[in-house]
């Protein structure tokens, strides 16, 4: 039977997890993203699973890479440096194609700035902060109840996917407390990964000819395979210095996600049917987004929302029908930009891009955001 919970977005991350089946976290205290270690600490072992203490970022997500390699649904919590010191083993995770989840709690920056305030600056480093060309699947809630339906979603994309996905939270979201449903076990979708059913003498742990992902057995299971950050064949061993072996394998990585997006992307449209001023906002801001598009009406302006949901991959297609139908397009960011270059790349020709920008470490409020409308209506 569902229940309702008072819980910070933080809490709600932990329960998301801990119900699509997390039985691993691996971590080391960082603000604003501690509180998620912590509930991990006390509430994973009263669920059968393991809590380990990290000496640092580094080992967090290698031993969490490590524990998903050997069976387990595993995650970590971090924020924007700690998210920096991850990327090399975030690449070798995708590379491996190994499921896990990573939380991002993001803060102002860069290097140290400031841990206490929310900001939006991870946007471009989530999709771009390993090297190399790699998919990526990142998720940004807007609430404390999307906190915990997000984080599910996460596990299942991860495990459907054989690919790590962030998570993309913010200290106030990380911080703030609202009623979430927590419903019953029994009707949460929860995608477990997928066995080999061959003998173990024929299987292929990388078959790059499907169009999709291959079964995940754990180490110690009776299947054999090989774990190789460099590229590599069928087998998982590795094959350098053949350029169609780099191509088949890079194909590979990025068709699994760009032929899929049906299954991933998820977006919400706000009153965008005759919007003439389309907002692009996501995460937490995005409410403020909403209420400003709705003092925008009560003035007989016609503004509307886009919100991604799934950040990556941006839902591109949809938000360029919503582009199509407007005059102009401002993206709102607690940051210095940087959704605005996809708004810029969606607009079509003549159209009007602008941006609401503010990165003080608080919120940006609706009536600046209205203020924003007002000056391009």
């Amino acid at each position: 039977m569902a229940e309702y919970k008072i819980l910070t977005g933080n809490e709600a991350c932990v329960y998301g997890a801990l119900d699509a089946g997390m039985d691993y976290f691996a971590g080391y205290p960082i603000t604003p993203a501690t509180e998620i270690a912590e509930l991990s600490s006390r509430l994973l072992p009263l669920h059968g699973g393991v809590y380990m203490q990290m000496e640092d970022e580094l080992a967090s997500i290698a031993s969490v890479i490590g524990a998903s390699a050997a069976g387990a649904k595993a995650m970590t919590a971090t924020s924007g440096p700690g998210f920096s010191l991850m990327q090399e083993n975030l690449g070798y995770g995708m590379m491996t194609e190994i499921p896990c989840v990573i939380i991002d709690v993001v803060r102002s920056g860069p290097c140290q700035g400031n841990p206490t305030v929310p900001a939006q600056p991870d946007f471009m480093q989530v999709r771009w902060g390993t090297h190399g060309d790699h998919p990526v699947i990142a998720l940004v809630p807007c609430s404390v109840a999307e906190a915990y339906t997000e984080t599910i979603r996460a596990f299942n994309l991860s495990e459907r996917f054989r690919t790590p996905v962030v998570v993309i939270s913010d200290a106030t979201l990380a911080h703030m407390s609202e009623r979430v449903r927590i419903p019953d076990k029994d009707t949460l979708t929860i995608v477990d990964r997928r066995q080999p059913d061959c003998d173990p003498r024929d299987f292929d742990p990388y078959d790059m000819t499907l169009d999709d992902t291959t079964p995940l057995p754990a180490f110690g299971s009776g299947y054999r395979w090989f774990a190789s950050g460099i590229v590599h064949d069928n087998s998982g061993f590795p094959v350098t210095g053949r350029g169609s072996a780099i191509q088949e394998t890079l194909d590979h990585l990025l068709g699994k996600i760009d032929h899929h997006l049906d299954e991933i992307e998820s977006y919400e449209e706000y009153r965008t049917g005759d919007a003439e001023i389309l907002l692009l906002s996501a995460g937490l801001l995005s409410r403020s987004a909403k209420e400003a598009v709705d003092m925008a009406r009560e003035q007989g302006v016609k503004a509307g929302l886009f919100r991604p949901v799934t950040l990556w991959p941006f839902p591109k297609q949809a938000f360029t029908a919503c582009c199509d139908r407007a005059r102009v397009i401002l993206s709102v960011e607690m940051n210095m930009g940087q959704l605005k270059e996809l708004a810029e790349q969606c607009a079509n020709r003549g159209q009007q891009v602008g941006a609401v920008l503010q990165n003080d470490g608080t919120l940006i409020r609706a009536e600046k955001i209205l203020q924003g409308i007002m000056e391009v209506k």
